[in-house]
């Protein structure tokens, strides 16, 4: 900041807001604030990002009349130039209403906020828009008029394209607040921005007409506002004319449906037939939002043909938008319009040439199931399911498998499990470790829907292959993996069909093997009855003490560390605590390692608390 600021530091008083429990003396506070004073002239940017970000502070030691008359200028006459410092200017300067003494004199916050609001930095320019907003909402009526309103205009007619996109976004809070008198100069103006040479500015006043719709009587909203939608949603960019989307869909929502289908469907029929992509885009990615808004009985005539149109789109990207649409779409509509029309798009889709398209349709596809029943899954989904569970794509697959639990609503899991399972075995080898980590997560779902038997045959022997990973990650969700399916199926079976097969890591060569089998039993110690900690791990787990691996020696101090509030919670094992967990944490604080000496040192600790 190149201005200096003429205050005396030494005439500050305390105020309530600046005291705490040990409030500061009156040098304390003096010093504190000269030195923020003087870090918002530093030319070190951190320096005069923290002063600022520390505003209130300066401002209630000056008190009110000092932070209007000496503060808010100074920091007018000295916009900083570094954008990471105005944006947090415009977002304290917002805040300091109470500061300058409350609403009747908020005004005085307007001028800096003015000029950030005219900076090339956009998000700059929409938190001094946001700071803008939040003071006229609570301006009093006069002072609205006095001083918001002319801001307005000035920022409506400035010379550079930024200040005029920022006057955008601030005609919802005008119209809401100013008086009959003034809204139809407002209302010209805005229209004035809406035809504006630069399309930026069109863009942001197009953007601005959705919370116009939502302020404005219906009245309004058909004089004023439709007009202005009509010729944005034709402009030549089609930067601009995606941004009505999203207004079409506010306008539909408000205006009666014979208004909407009279004014509103030839510019949705328009939109939907784009010869830019990126508009056909933006339709397809919203189209059940659409969709809802102009309701069922004009969908129904008007909004199929050019669905199966966005299916089809010869870009990957529209075609992809509208794949994430079907499920919401397909509640819209009769069943025979489903069969007959969409699902030979699925199909398609099913193989596009697109992977994301591919994925999209494969995360959403499975919403169908319900809405079509159960004998029109079998013969027109299965075989869909099917084929995409084999998909080159492991997105695809993963899709698929997350939603399993919707297709199984719908057919059961038994008339995929044939098919399912292979695709479970690949994905879980598959050279990317997220993939693996990703296919471990869905696990306890696939558990919970083939029951213990079925999985012990098919899938425990996966799931503790895992444990083996060459992937640190992959071990850790492996254990965790064991706990859920504890929860799952109950203790009892993870006593007799998973503890076991964890014991045989205890032996491995492979030191890492051996100390997954630590965090496997640690980790599965929470879904298990203390009875069960003190028959099946304290003494595999003690056992491991001896190993002559370091880090074996000290996770086993950790892992002890861990059960004994486990222990404590039952009488029969608490009295194991001083028998056996003790005594193994004492020798382990004699290690000669370090950190085992540490960890077990640290444990000791928790057994006498």
């Amino acid at each position: 900041m190149s201005a200096d600021m003429d205050i005396d530091i030494n005439n500050t008083t305390p105020t309530n807001d600046f005291m705490d429990e040990d409030p500061p003396t009156v040098d304390e506070e003096t010093n504190t604030v000269g030195v923020l004073i003087d870090e918002l002239k530093h030319e070190d940017v951190t320096l005069r990002l923290n002063s600022i970000r520390k505003l209130d502070v300066i401002a209630n030691a000056l008190g009110v009349e000092r932070t209007r008359n000496e503060l808010i200028p100074f920091l007018q006459d000295s916009i900083d130039d570094e954008d990471e410092v105005l944006l947090a200017l415009a977002e304290e300067l917002g805040k300091l209403i109470e500061a300058v003494g409350g609403k009747d004199y908020a005004y005085h916050i307007l001028p800096p906020l003015e000029n950030i609001a005219a900076v090339e930095e956009a998000t700059v320019r929409d938190k001094a828009v946001d700071s803008l907003c939040h003071i006229a909402e609570v301006l009093p009526d006069d002072h609205l008029t006095k001083y918001f309103i002319p801001l307005l205009k000035r920022l409506t007619v400035g010379d550079w394209f930024t200040s005029r996109t920022s006057a955008t976004g601030l005609y919802a809070t005008a119209l809401k607040r100013a008086d009959a008198s003034l809204q139809e100069e407002i209302k010209t103006l805005f229209s004035q921005l809406s035809k504006d040479d630069s399309p930026m500015v069109r863009r942001a006043a197009t953007k601005s007409l959705v919370d116009l719709v939502r302020e404005l009587p219906e009245d309004d909203v058909r004089s004023i506002l439709i007009p202005l939608f009509q010729r944005l949603s034709e402009d030549d960019q089609d930067s601009v004319r995606l941004l009505t989307v999203e207004v079409l869909v506010a306008l539909a929502e408000k205006l009666p449906a014979a208004e909407t289908k009279s004014d509103l469907l030839p510019a949705f029929t328009a939109l939907a037939n784009d010869k830019a992509w990126r508009v056909r885009y933006m339709v397809a990615s919203k189209y059940v939002e659409l969709a809802n808004a102009f309701g069922e009985d004009i969908v129904r005539a008007n909004f199929t043909s050019a669905f199966v149109s966005m299916l089809k789109d010869a870009e990957g990207e529209v075609r992809t938008a509208a794949a994430s649409q079907v499920p919401g779409y397909a509640k819209l509509v009769d069943k025979t319009v489903i069969i007959d029309e969409l699902l030979p798009c699925v199909k398609s889709l099913v193989t596009d040439e697109n992977q994301h398209a591919r994925a999209a349709l494969a995360k959403d596809i499975s919403g169908l199931a319900p809405i079509i029943g159960q004998d029109a899954t079998m013969e027109y989904l299965l075989p869909l399911f099917l084929q995409q569970l084999t998909d080159e794509f492991p997105d695809v697959r993963l899709n698929v498998i997350s939603n399993l639990e919707t297709i199984n609503q719908a057919i059961g899991i038994e008339r995929v499990s044939q098919a399912l399972l292979p695709a479970i075995v690949e994905l879980s080898e598959d050279k990317q470790w997220r993939i693996r980590l990703a296919i471990i997560e869905y696990i306890p779902l696939l558990a919970k829907q083939f029951g213990p038997k079925f999985f012990e045959e098919k899938l425990l022997e996966l799931c503790m292959s895992w444990l083996r990973d060459l992937v640190f990650s992959i071990r850790e969700a492996a254990t965790v993996n064991l706990k859920k399916l504890t929860l799952v199926f109950g203790a009892d079976w993870a006593k007799s069909a998973i503890i076991p097969e964890v014991m045989k890591m205890t032996t491995d060569e492979n030191y890492l093997h051996r100390m997954t089998t630590i965090f496997a039993l640690t980790t599965m110690a929470e879904a298990l009855t203390p009875a069960m900690v003190k028959e099946s791990i304290l003494s595999t787990i003690t056992e491991m003490s001896k190993d002559p691996i370091p880090n074996i020696r000290f996770n086993v101090a950790k892992s002890l560390e861990t059960l004994i509030p486990f222990l404590r919670k039952d009488d029969s094992t608490a009295e194991l605590i001083d028998s056996i967990v003790k005594p193994t944490l004492e020798k382990l604080s004699t290690d000669q390692d370090v950190d085992v000496k540490f960890f077990a040192t640290r444990a000791l600790e928790s057994c006498g608390k």
